[in-house]
């Protein structure tokens, strides 16, 4: 298979597994799987379990909607990250980390890492914050922490191209400051070029 630029790629396997309250990481994850397809992969957008009392969700409105937009979304599994040569992980920041759902997801995966499984695959991560100094940079540092134990290839966006400068100069991967205003032109053309260049690196390495 040839992408756009003419370049193999060699059957890219690219799962993005997201959590998402109120839909900003939702939004991400869909943003990374466009530009992933266009650039040639086969890709899976899977939500991490909602581990919240439903009783407490009932409770936002704005929570119980992404919830209902988010229905016919699958719930990622080991398998899927069995499945995928490359791994991506959107998620929102809380208090310096990963959602809980996030990390109760990748506490189900010890079978995978146990039998090297998890190894030489590709690993990116995508986060957000209400605010600039939210978080984000530990957030995404913990998520390739978690990803180094497995024994994956770290492929961060670094500066390799001016819309990371543009969209707020984090080198660790796309991060985006809401505020409420959703997410902008340029934090999206900043997640398609994570995306591409993680499809990218990925198909070298097969």
């Amino acid at each position: 298979m040839t992408n756009p630029s003419g370049t193999e790629s060699k059957a890219v396997k690219l799962a993005i597994v997201y959590y998402s309250t109120y839909g900003t990481n939702h939004t991400m994850a869909n943003e990374a799987a466009e530009a992933a397809r266009a650039a040639g992969a086969e890709v899976r957008v899977l939500k991490a379990q909602e581990t919240a009392p439903q009783a407490v969700i009932d409770t936002q409105d704005a929570w119980k909607a992404q919830q209902e937009r988010s229905a016919d979304v699958p719930t990622a599994t080991p398998d899927d990250l069995e499945w995928a040569n490359a791994i991506m992980i959107s998620s929102p920041t809380r208090f310096g980390g990963a959602a809980s759902q996030v990390r109760a997801f990748i506490d189900t995966l010890g079978g995978l890492w146990g039998t090297g499984k998890l190894a030489d695959k590709t690993f990116s991560a995508m986060t957000s914050a209400q605010n600039a100094n939210g978080g984000q940079e530990t957030t995404l540092q913990t998520l390739y922490i978690t990803a180094m134990h497995w024994g994956a290839i770290l492929v961060p966006p670094g500066y390799t191209d001016p819309v990371i400068f543009a969209s707020g100069g984090n080198p660790y991967g796309a991060s985006v400051s809401t505020g409420g205003e959703g997410i902008s032109d340029t934090d999206k053309a900043s997640i398609r070029h994570q995306a591409k260049r993680q499809v990218e690196v990925t198909a070298k390495l097969q």
